[in-house]
């Protein structure tokens, strides 16, 4: 078994948060880029080069990307030889109670806006820490912690998306209500959009697959060849839409549509969409 400290667990999510409000990804920066060169709108291209500057500037001066540092969500592996050492804990800990805490820490020490209510009808008074995180985790073979850090905007999630299709439902019919879910987004979901799909599963499998797809590499393709022409043909469409950067107009609605899929019930057909912003923050480390 490998051990691994507390401490070490929450230093690493806290320098994880910071990271990822101040530096946009260089795969998503390298997309603005090239949407930039391919823009045909001349308002468009400024707003594209806008982005890019603020990008630039937030990296030099360590500062946030965008003054909604979003939801904190944690995507961890934990391999099945790692266990937590809790040297400086009064009781025994968890690595979840690990990412809390870094969660707490990163979002003070790096002036990240928390955003966090403890209750979300009766009251919605702050947490003051962006804690609780949502945290994902799973168990792995192996002696590694795989942890990734998402911070997820208010304004992108609230246009996110889910549809029980019946299982005769065409591919056309599942690909229209994905177009649709993109054009109501409109501009208060600041676009361009990175636009995560998930196929399949249940109710709740779908929706977190929507969420884990936005983690692959913009342009990396689906493994899966139908999948892969399926998105190139959903970005196509989306950014025929018009909707362009910031809802002004243009060519670039969308950087990219990222699907991942899983198998469901004969009776089901389930979809789900999960929009992000052009501030599309994430980061990862292993240990």
């Amino acid at each position: 078994m490998r051990s691994i400290e507390f401490e070490q667990i929450s230093k690493t999510v806290a320098s994880l948060c910071i990271a990822a409000c101040y530096e946009l990804p260089a795969d998503v920066l390298a997309a603005l880029e090239q949407a930039a060169q391919t823009e045909s709108h001349p308002g468009a291209v400024r707003i594209l080069g806008q982005l890019v500057e603020n990008a630039q500037i937030a990296a030099e001066q360590r500062i946030p990307l965008c003054q909604d540092t979003g939801l904190t969500v944690v995507f961890v592996e934990q391999g099945d030889q790692v266990v937590v050492s809790a040297a400086n804990q009064s009781a025994p800990a968890t690595v979840c109670d690990a990412i809390q805490d870094g969660v707490r820490t990163g979002y003070e020490d790096g002036y990240l806006r928390m955003s966090m209510v403890a209750d979300p009808l009766h009251g919605r008074a702050n947490t003051q820490t962006n804690t609780p995180a949502v945290i994902h985790h799973t168990i792995v073979p192996g002696d590694h912690l795989k942890i990734t850090v998402m911070a997820k905007g208010g304004g992108c999630e609230n246009k996110s998306r889910f549809q029980m299709f019946r299982p005769t439902a065409e591919v056309s019919d599942v690909a229209d209500w994905i177009v649709e879910v993109v054009r109501g987004a409109g501009a208060d979901a600041c676009p361009p959009f990175v636009v995560g799909v998930g196929i399949g599963g249940n109710f709740e499998v779908s929706c977190l697959l929507s969420k884990r797809s936005l983690l692959r590499s913009l342009g990396e393709p689906h493994a899966d060849a139908f999948y892969a022409q399926l998105e190139g043909d959903l970005l196509a469409r989306i950014n025929a839409l018009g909707v362009g950067p910031q809802g002004l107009g243009g060519d670039t609605t969308a950087l990219g549509v990222q699907i991942e899929t899983a198998p469901c019930h004969i009776a089901s057909l389930p979809v789900a969409v999960n929009i992000e912003c052009h501030s599309h923050r994430h980061k990862t480390a292993i240990l």
